[in-house]
């Protein structure tokens, strides 16, 4: 039986990954970090099937005791300050948990054990103002938030580690993927609840930042499909995972309100406190190499993944279950 351990197996892609691995029949650990308050929602139904262990990306002795404890085949590294808009009000905060807690964990790896298969989740947000579109493993960066800078330290780390010390290190760089499970916070679930508590007449009006922003979006369930191929590959690679589609927000806007039998334009408006420092214009993403090397492709389309997010908001809302929140 193989073992796997992910670190941000609380969040959104962890869960569906830890679904997934134990699918596979995989023994499956998670970390965690120590909290005075458990937020386990997106993992409560699986809480009998995996392992849970406290570990800190900041802390290398704690990262290096757990991978001696465990033992694992595979490492899924998920875990990091991963909203955008934080991480402007907590630059060194984000740039130490989604940078440097990368090379804590290659660390770790390497002089605990260099054989393991580790997977980093490298982001889009990393092209930020795009150089060419659409974007491949080959376009270059130019990130535009303090979150994509410390993402693209994350990422070139992981190439050093394999390059340098043969590691089989690999990065995915992963558009917009979203999911019932997705937080509050994020823009993709403020609309799909928005506009289902707009529906079951508990709000009016939603607030919104730039409607033009240009995203490729697809769901998390097939995304963390990706990452497993990624580490079954006789060699280690980074590969593009995405859509090949771009949809601005009022697109996702339209559609979630469209389903609800809603007008958007009456009740959604623009608010500036929103509005990113430095935006991000249009990201779209070319999987052609993870479709002709991995066979992966996404199986769920937009309007489909927006429909599915506001059918499980609704739901939320009428058995007032409590929402997921870090």
């Amino acid at each position: 039986m193989k073992k796997a351990l992910i670190t941000g197996i609380t969040g959104q892609d962890g869960s569906y990954l830890a679904e997934l691995l134990l699918s596979k029949g995989y023994q499956v650990h998670g970390m965690v970090r120590r909290s005075s308050e458990e937020k386990f929602e997106r993992i409560g139904h699986l809480r009998e099937q995996i392992t849970l262990h406290q570990g800190d990306l900041l802390d290398q002795f704690s990262l290096a005791g757990l991978i001696e404890t465990v033992q694992p085949d595979e490492i899924y590294n998920l875990a990091a300050q991963s909203f955008v808009p934080t991480s402007w009000s907590q630059p060194v905060l984000t740039g130490e948990f989604t940078g440097l807690g990368v090379t804590k964990m290659l660390e770790a790896v390497r002089h605990t054990n260099p054989k393991i298969k580790f997977y980093q989740a490298s982001s889009s947000e990393m092209f930020g103002r795009v150089l060419e579109t659409p974007q491949s493993e080959n376009t270059p960066f130019y990130p535009r938030s303090p979150y994509g800078v410390a993402k693209a330290y994350g990422h070139f780390i992981t190439v050093n580690y394999r390059e340098s010390f043969g590691l089989f290190a690999v990065s995915g760089i992963l558009f917009n993927h979203e999911s019932p499970r997705r937080g509050l916070e994020f823009v993709t679930r403020k609309v799909a609840h928005g506009a289902a508590m707009i529906k079951r007449g508990k709000w009016k009006k939603l607030g919104l930042g730039n409607m033009d922003a240009k995203r490729d979006w697809g769901f998390a369930g097939d995304y963390v499909e990706a990452m497993w191929m990624m580490l079954q590959q006789d060699k280690p690679d980074d590969y593009v995972i995405a859509t090949h589609e771009t949809h601005t927000v009022r697109e996702f806007v339209e559609t979630a309100f469209s389903h609800v039998g809603l007008d958007w334009r009456e009740h959604v408006v623009t608010d500036p406190a929103f509005v990113r420092p430095a935006e991000v214009d249009i990201l779209m993403g070319d999987y052609a190499k993870a479709n002709r090397v991995l066979g992966w492709s996404p199986k769920v389309k937009f309007k489909n993944l927006v429909e599915m997010m506001v059918d499980a908001d609704l739901a939320r809302i009428d058995r007032a279950q409590p929402e997921f929140r870090y």
